[in-house]
């Protein structure tokens, strides 16, 4: 289960701060509320050209990833309202479950998960236990399920092949109860912020710790620098959802750090250099 804060806190006073006095504003300048996917809901920059992917990539995955319709709200995995709907603009079309397991880091691995699992590339699918034991995808669709006593970890197999999706969420699930932004900021490599590219991930491990994901990046014609929209989920488990930029509302959602150092997400604040990628 991922480590993000305690749990949600209010941003009232965020807002008052940042001058939000009129949070329709960024709906009618930034948004296409007709949009379905990503690249379609999000209006780019004037002067900014969106950065493409080739087909098949975990970029383009994103950037055509559907989303709920505009107005939707967020919601807790037991049905409850999430408690900040000020923080959000949109709300990814996925699942958040029945129990409350996909939280920060677990959003960002399932994002992934869908990814590898829709292009078939099933060995691409592992993820690492906070004690570092690694869960394969394949071996747990070979019918192998995996004992957790103390810290010790080990492989039995009472269960016949099986790649259907069922099998893939319930593997899913299992990472979400030992794996988190610990284990999380450790697969992932450090990478400059002037190459940022969609699913590219802000994490700092630990508890607490969060991690957002980078779902689309706009570049200057002009300059080449780079801006970019975030997604995430908290604690408790809930739907994942496309970040406002609360100190920026002429420009949210999106971001730009080309002259600072720290990230100001609704909820959390990162450091430039906590910026990290999926090794291929």
């Amino acid at each position: 289960m991922a480590s993000c804060n305690k749990s949600d806190q209010p941003v009232n006073d965020f807002f008052k701060i940042a001058g939000y006095s009129d949070q329709t504003l960024l709906e009618k300048t930034n948004l296409d509320t007709t949009g379905k996917t990503i690249q379609t809901r999000i209006n780019c920059p004037e002067g900014y050209a969106r950065l493409q992917y080739p087909a098949h990539s975990f970029g383009s995955f994103l950037l055509t990833f559907p989303l709920k319709k505009h107005g939707s709200k967020v919601y807790y995995f037991n049905g409850e309202e999430k408690y900040n709907p000020e923080v959000y603009v949109a709300v990814l079309d996925i699942d958040v479950g029945e129990k409350d397991l996909q939280q920060c880091a677990d959003a960002v691995m399932r994002l992934r998960a869908e990814y590898l699992y829709k292009e078939k590339m099933y060995k691409k699918i592992h993820f690492n236990f906070t004690n570092g034991f690694r869960l394969d995808y394949t071996k747990w669709a070979e019918g192998y399920r995996v004992k957790v006593s103390g810290n010790t970890t080990t492989w039995y197999k009472p269960k016949a092949v099986d790649y259907s999706y069922t099998t893939f969420r319930e593997y899913m699930n299992f990472v979400f109860m030992y794996a988190g932004t610990l284990s999380l900021s450790k697969e992932l490599k450090s990478i400059p912020y002037d190459s940022i590219q969609a699913g590219d991930v802000f994490i700092r491990g630990g508890s607490p710790g969060h991690a957002v994901i980078v779902m689309d990046v706009a570049i200057e014609t002009k300059t080449g620098s780079r801006i970019m929209t975030l997604a995430q989920s908290y604690m408790p488990a809930q739907n994942i959802h496309l970040l406002k930029n609360i100190g920026d509302q002429k420009r949210s959602p999106w971001y730009d750090l080309t002259n600072t150092d720290e990230l100001h997400s609704p909820e959390w604040t990162f450091q430039k250099t906590e910026l990290k990628r999926f090794v291929e």
